[in-house]
């Protein structure tokens, strides 16, 4: 079961964002073929602003848990979260559900 993540950050927060990502990232690598894929959302500028990501889990338990152990979490960085089921169909040009 795949779920989209989409985390805003807080106002002025690149600066952590940025001392936190090392974090992030190590932890985004952890969950290893859980994550389908993931990137930063980016303002007009360029500047990110948030993050979005396609996690694949038996259930929401695993998001869940996820999330709880999240350095951007943790560290405040991200300030609003939303959290939907989504069913991928086509990854990499390649049809991969129904």
């Amino acid at each position: 079961m795949q779920f989209i993540i989409k985390a805003y950050d807080g106002a002025n927060m690149l600066d952590k964002r940025m001392e936190v990502r090392p974090q992030h990232l190590e932890g985004m690598a952890k969950l290893g073929e859980h994550v389908v894929c993931a990137g930063g959302l980016t303002d007009e500028e360029g500047k990110l602003k948030g993050s979005v990501l396609v996690l694949d889990f038996e259930d929401e338990s695993g998001v869940d848990e996820y999330l709880s152990n999240e350095p951007y979490v943790i560290n405040h960085v991200w300030e609003k979260i939303e959290v939907e089921p989504i069913n991928v169909v086509i990854l990499n040009g390649k049809k991969v559900g129904k």
